[in-house]
């Protein structure tokens, strides 16, 4: 069993710090860290209530990077609010002036023994897998054989094994970096990582489990057959990394192993192509995942996995405005539907009903379903990433938070799921916190426009006008001149008096609009930043009557609550279902 790992941790206050997989804990929940704060907090909590000097952190943190001492102060910073509150966290880190920091916590090391249940929790990453044939064509196998792990790994028992999901993954792909490295960089105690080669017929799989701390291999192993094997060998290297890490499945994982190979493995492969393709995300690879998918079907129509995979590309699709909402939702209940009914243990689909309820303002039915698909699958990080959004457009906050930093310990070099946990902040108050998340998020990618929207909007919500303005103008930039982002640099500069600049960009959407699709709330936050709140109103009754994507965050967008003293905000809140 999973606390029978020989390892230990450090114990200060309600926090335990596992320098294995340098992943800290309060009480139950883990506290995402950058690797460089977990690498500053570890060097602190080891030489507890001694002072360690600026230049020894900037040395041993960062080693031979040249980093100014801002870099320390703001990573500091981090670790302040991730032990708690502007007052609370200088309990733990105290400033000795001109010399550096003091951890000034009593801190004791704690053998595993001791440690609770998800302290104990082993945590696991999934390489990408080398596609080790000559054909770059083949990569949407290796590809797929991959991320096919993740989710096998992922249901074999939540509560002993976390696995990390695939966005964070696949950064590794084809990366020089040590295990030990991408261990710190995730928070894990394990590694897997392998190869497939495909070659007359047959398929070989080579798989090796190591263990970070000290990259000792664990396990190693290959497995060859005929390529109608595929599904059963993938099945054989899941139960083998189990024994290895003293994983008991849980009865459902069980069955699914053993009744991998009833799945046609020309349906499978036509099913991994789809995969491959929805993870592309552009519009052309979204509609062939879906010719892909029904092609899956058309050879094995009991196939679940494929069904779901078909509503999670009309649901990206409408989430992208590539597909009017009501449409893709109605095509995703369709096909999550059908999963369902064929296979009802499947996680993916039921997150995939409560995203297109989410969009249709059933609120019931999309916290059901939520619900239902964490608890099949706690490591299901997308579930996790839209049970936030249904709980910052519902108003809890706190709730909100809790689920987007669960997502960002499962993904945690996603851009998109720090983007996520940046706007709990925000939705919260936190705004400090939400800047720093979005600050770190541009270190990975300077180019990452949602970050800088993000930012906007934050700094608005200061009262930060001038830098608001500039991250806006970043954002569109950087996204292509993405309506969204064209909208809330129009209301920023309807609202400073630059009346001019808003009409030029106001005239630039309704020309965008002519050509393609743009969502009506982007013309009501505009004509909302000039004042014109009859104009901002005609636009929110377009985009209630269309389910547009952003409208179920109305009642608690920030940038919207000058409306909301107006009656007709309170009568679509109330036709939204929002009022309670």
């Amino acid at each position: 069993m999973a606390d029978r790992v020989e390892r230990f941790f450090y114990e200060f206050g309600r926090f335990r710090l596992d320098p294995a997989g340098r992943v800290l804990f309060h009480g139950d929940q883990v506290i995402p860290l950058p690797p460089k704060a977990a690498d500053t907090l570890l060097l602190l909590v080891r030489n507890a209530g001694n002072v360690v000097e600026k230049q020894d952190l900037l040395k041993e943190v960062w080693q031979d990077a040249f980093v100014e001492e801002g870099s320390l102060t703001r990573t500091i910073s981090i670790l302040r609010k991730a032990l708690g509150d502007s007052v609370h966290g200088q309990e733990f880190i105290s400033t000795i002036p001109t010399r550096g920091y003091r951890f000034a916590a009593r801190v004791e090391r704690v053998p595993s023994f001791r440690a609770p249940a998800l302290a104990s929790k082993i945590m696991l990453a999934v390489l990408p897998f080398e596609n080790l044939t000559d054909q770059k064509s083949q990569e949407y196998f290796s590809d797929g054989l991959t991320e096919e792990m993740i989710t096998q790994l992922g249901r074999m028992n939540p509560e002993c094994l976390g696995v990390i999901a695939r966005t964070s993954a696949m950064r590794y792909k084809n990366a020089t970096k040590t295990a030990l490295q991408i261990g710190q960089e995730l928070h894990v105690s394990h590694i897997l990582e392998g190869s497939v080669r495909r070659a007359g017929g047959r398929v070989r799989i080579a798989a090796q489990l190591i263990q970070v701390r000290d990259q000792t291999h664990l396990w190693a192993e290959s497995y060859e057959g005929g390529a109608r094997d595929i599904l059963t060998l993938q099945s054989e290297v899941a139960q083998a990394i189990a024994r290895h890490i003293q994983i008991k499945l849980m009865p459902w994982a069980r069955e699914r192993l053993a009744a991998s190979g009833s799945v046609f493995p020309e349906a499978y492969e036509v099913y991994l192509r789809g995969r491959y393709l929805w993870n592309g995300r552009t519009p052309q690879a979204l509609q062939k995942s879906i010719t892909y998918f029904e092609k899956a079907i058309q050879i094995d129509p009991a196939y679940a996995a494929a069904y779901a995979g078909m509503a999670d590309s009309y649901l990206t699709m409408q989430d992208d405005g590539l597909l009017p909402t009501l449409k893709a939702t109605a095509e995703a209940k369709r096909a999550a539907g059908e999963a369902l009914r064929l296979d009802n243990t499947l996680a993916e689909p039921h997150i995939s009903l409560a995203h297109a309820y989410f969009h249709e303002f059933n609120w019931p039915a999309a916290e059901r379903q939520f619900k239902c698909g964490l608890e099949l699958n706690p490591n299901y990080a997308v579930g996790h990433f839209y049970f936030a959004n249904y709980l910052l457009a519902r108003g809890q906050f706190e709730d909100a938070l809790a689920e987007a930093r669960h997502a960002q310990g499962l993904d945690p070099v996603s851009l998109p799921v720090r983007s996520n946990t940046a706007m709990a902040l925000y939705y919260g108050g936190q705004y400090d916190q939400a800047i720093e998340q979005c600050l770190e998020a541009l270190d990975v990618d300077p180019n990452f426009a949602r970050s800088y929207g993000d930012l906007g909007r934050i700094y608005w919500e200061k009262g930060m006008r001038r830098e608001a303005i500039r991250a806006f103008k970043r954002a569109v930039t950087y996204s292509g001149r993405g309506s969204l982002y064209i909208a809330e640099l129009a209301h920023a500069y309807a609202v400073v008096g630059r009346q001019a600049e808003a009409v030029t960009l106001l005239k630039e959407l309704t020309e965008l609009a002519r050509k393609g699709y743009v969502s009506p709330y982007a013309f009501a936050l505009v004509y909302t930043g000039m004042g014109n709140n009859d104009q901002a109103f005609a636009w929110l009754e377009k985009a209630y009557e269309e389910r547009a994507c952003t409208l179920p965050f109305l009642k608690t967008n920030p940038t919207l609550a000058i409306l909301r003293s107006d009656s007709r905000f309170q009568t679509l809140i109330r036709r939204m279902n929002l009022a309670s």
